[in-house]
C-alpha cells in the first residue's frame, strides 16, 4: 500500500480491504485524484479477476444466463448475472474481441463466477476458463483504443438522458479497463503516471456508480442501485431473475435507492463503511463506500429506503450529510 497517509479525515483501509493487495496512493492521493480528472494515471487493479469464455455458441449462451444483448454486435458492454429472485450476483464488465468474450470481476469472485458457468455450460460448445493468475486489470480514464479494453457505459455520463430510475449523475466516470498479460502489466502502468485505488475509487463515488459487494447486498435489484440503465436490456429474451426486472420496472417502486452523501467536513474523522445512515433517530439504510474527495471533502454512497424524502438531511456516524440521489 501507499504511504504517507497524513491528509484531513482519511477513508479507513487496512489488510483486510479487498483493495489491499494494490496500491492504494503514492504519497498524494488528492493530487492523484486531479490526476484521473485531467485524463492522466494507471490504475493497478491486477487483484481484480478475469474469466475468458470462448466457442462459437459463446453470445448465445451468455445471452441466455445475463441480463444484456449478446447478440448484438458489440465490443464492450456492462451485464449482470442475476439470482432467480432477481438479486444481482455477478457484476460483469465485458470484452469481445472477435474470438473471446472476455469477463473482468470483482477481486475474490472470478473462481465463483467460474464454476457457475461451468455448471451451466449442458451441451454448448464453449469453454469457460479463470485466467486471474496469467491476465492483470489496469484502470485509466477516458476510453482507449485497444484489443482488450473495457469501456464505461454511457449510462455512466452526468449528460445521459434516462426514465428509468436513474436521475442526472452529479458527475461523469468515463473510464477504460485494460486487460494485459501479467508479464506487460509494469510496463502498462509505466505508461503514464501512477495512480493509486484510493484515486480510483474517489472517482466513482464522485459520480455515484455501484461496485458489486459494496452498493450491493445479498437482495439488491439492479433497479436499487442504478444499474437498469448500465447493465440491463429491457426488450431481450428470457433470463434468470427476469421476472423481478419486468415486475419492478413495471411498478416503479424498487425498496432502496442509491444515493451519494455530502458529509460536513469539519470533523478529522470519517465514518466507516457499514455505519448506519439515519434520519433523525431512525436508521433508514447503510452506508457502503466513502472516500476524501480532492474537491468535495468527504464523500459517500448509501443505500437508503425509497420513501426518503430527497431534500432529507441526513447524519452518518453522527455526522450530517447532505444527499444527492442517484436513484429517484
Amino acid at each position: 500500500m501507499g504511504k504517507n497517509r497524513a491528509v484531513t479525515a482519511i477513508p479507513t483501509m487496512d489488510d483486510t480491504s479487498i483493495d489491499s493487495p494494490v496500491a492504494w496512493h503514492f504519497g498524494d492521493p488528492l493530487r492523484e485524484q486531479r490526476e484521473l480528472v485531467a485524463g492522466n494515471g494507471r490504475v493497478d487493479l491486477s487483484h481484480y479477476g478475469v474469466v475468458t469464455v470462448s466457442g462459437p455458441d459463446r453470445h448465445s449462451w451468455m445471452n441466455s444466463l445475463t441480463t444484456q444483448d449478446f447478440l448484438s454486435p458489440f465490443t464492450s458492454l456492462q451485464a449482470l448475472i442475476l439470482s432467480p429472485h432477481g438479486h444481482v450476483e455477478h457484476d460483469l464488465h465485458v470484452i469481445d474481441d472477435g474470438n473471446v468474450t472476455w469477463l473482468i470481476v470483482e477481486p475474490g469472485t472470478s473462481q465463483a463466477l467460474a464454476e457457475y458457468l461451468v455448471k451451466m455450460r449442458f451441451m454448448l460448445q464453449v469453454e469457460i476458463e479463470d485466467v486471474s493468475a496469467d491476465f492483470a486489470v489496469v484502470g485509466a480514464p477516458g476510453h482507449l483504443v485497444g484489443e482488450r479494453v473495457w469501456h464505461s457505459p454511457d449510462a455512466y455520463l452526468s449528460t445521459f438522458d434516462s426514465d428509468v430510475y436513474v436521475s442526472k449523475r452529479p458527475e461523469s466516470w468515463v473510464v477504460s479497463e485494460l486487460v494485459v498479460p501479467r508479464t506487460e502489466l509494469l510496463a502498462t502502468l509505466a505508461q503514464s503516471s501512477s495512480v493509486g485505488t484510493w484515486a480510483w475509487e474517489a472517482h466513482r463515488i464522485r459520480a455515484g456508480v455501484p461496485r458489486l459487494n459494496f452498493e450491493t447486498d445479498h437482495k439488491t435489484i439492479p433497479h436499487e442501485v442504478g444499474l437498469i440503465s448500465a447493465a440491463v436490456h429491457l426488450n431481450k429474451g428470457c433470463y434468470r431473475g427476469q421476472e423481478t426486472i419486468a415486475r419492478v420496472y413495471n411498478l416503479g417502486k424498487p425498496p432502496r435507492r442509491l444515493v451519494r452523501l455530502e458529509i460536513d467536513g469539519s470533523t478529522n474523522e470519517l465514518p466507516v463503511i457499514g455505519m448506519p445512515v439515519m434520519l433523525d433517530e431512525k436508521e433508514i439504510g447503510r452506508l457502503t463506500s466513502i472516500t476524501q474527495d480532492y474537491e468535495s471533502g468527504p464523500l459517500g454512497l448509501a443505500v437508503i429506503k425509497r420513501s426518503i424524502p430527497v431534500d432529507a438531511v441526513l447524519t452518518v456516524g453522527g455526522v450530517a450529510a447532505g444527499q444527492t440521489p442517484i436513484v429517484l
